[in-house]
């Protein structure tokens, strides 16, 4: 594995499109969100002192190891280029900038209404498939699901957090906001600005014809459409299914969009 850099940010924001986009090069490796993250967590959580044994594990230990599941874990990958997916890793932008000096972090964002209208409309699609989102719950209104969602626990308030943390954190010169709205209606400046960002040579990437299918992976966890990616880069105009005080509640949270909130030194397309 020549280089290693991080997809994360928010969920339903475009993660697995742009995957499904930086693929197409032929020395890029990228996908949907992996285990790698969980692993990470598990053995940092496993190396602290609430193991009896951690005596016998200082710092140096820790980077080699945590280092070594990177190696091994994409040790039958061919790419020059690796691209690691999961929300989890804005909030260990420290970690990745001590392991990985070179590495950048493409965090996804969108309008937090429409992330939270994505979940519900997944949700009443799917109205006789009970997701993993909600513990296949079968109950509840569109109410209390955003409720849970965007709970600091939640899926989109924990991620949305971690990525305010990395925003205004000492490691975002190595981070780059892609706004699922840039990316669905102008994806060539998007894909552009991604490439300047890596400081990676440009790629003619084809935005009429997209291939990556995860299906079956959407069908286990019970919410078949989770991860499924057009086979064109478009955008999608609609109603939202949120009542007008649920969306306005999440309406003003979107800080990237407003130049006075933005800080110093972050990037935004």
């Amino acid at each position: 594995m020549t280089s290693v850099h991080f997809i994360s940010g928010l969920p339903r924001s475009g993660s697995t499109l742009l995957a499904a986009l930086l693929r197409q090069n032929p020395r890029f490796e990228a996908g949907m969100s992996g285990p790698l993250a969980g692993l990470f967590g598990a053995l940092l959580g496993e190396m602290s002192a609430r193991n009896e044994f951690s005596v016998f594990i200082d710092d140096d230990k820790r980077q080699r190891i945590l280092s070594g599941l990177f190696d091994n874990f994409y040790a039958d990958c061919d790419a020059e280029v690796v691209f690691d997916t999961n929300r989890a890793w804005c909030a260990w932008m420290p970690a990745i900038a001590q392991l990985f000096p070179d590495a950048k972090v493409i965090a996804c964002v969108r309008e937090l209404p429409w992330v939270i209208d994505s979940i519900e409309r997944l949700i009443q699609r799917n109205v006789f498939s009970p997701s993993s989102i909600f513990n296949y719950n079968a109950g509840g209104t569109v109410y209390t699901r955003a409720n849970g969602v965007a709970g600091q626990n939640g899926m989109v308030g924990g991620p949305f957090d971690a990525l305010k943390q990395a925003c205004f954190g000492a490691q975002r010169d190595r981070l780059l906001l892609v706004q699922y709205e840039t990316l669905t209606t102008d994806p060539a400046k998007t894909m552009h600005a991604i490439y300047r960002f890596l400081d990676e040579p440009a790629f003619e990437h084809d935005f009429d014809h997209i291939d990556y299918d995860v299906t079956d992976f959407d069908e286990r966890a019970g919410t078949p459409g989770l991860h499924t990616v057009g086979a064109m880069v478009k955008a999608q105009h609609r109603e939202t299914l949120l009542p007008p005080d649920l969306f306005s509640r999440f309406a003003n949270d979107a800080f990237w969009r407003d130049p006075r909130k933005i800080p110093e030194g972050l990037r935004v397309v």
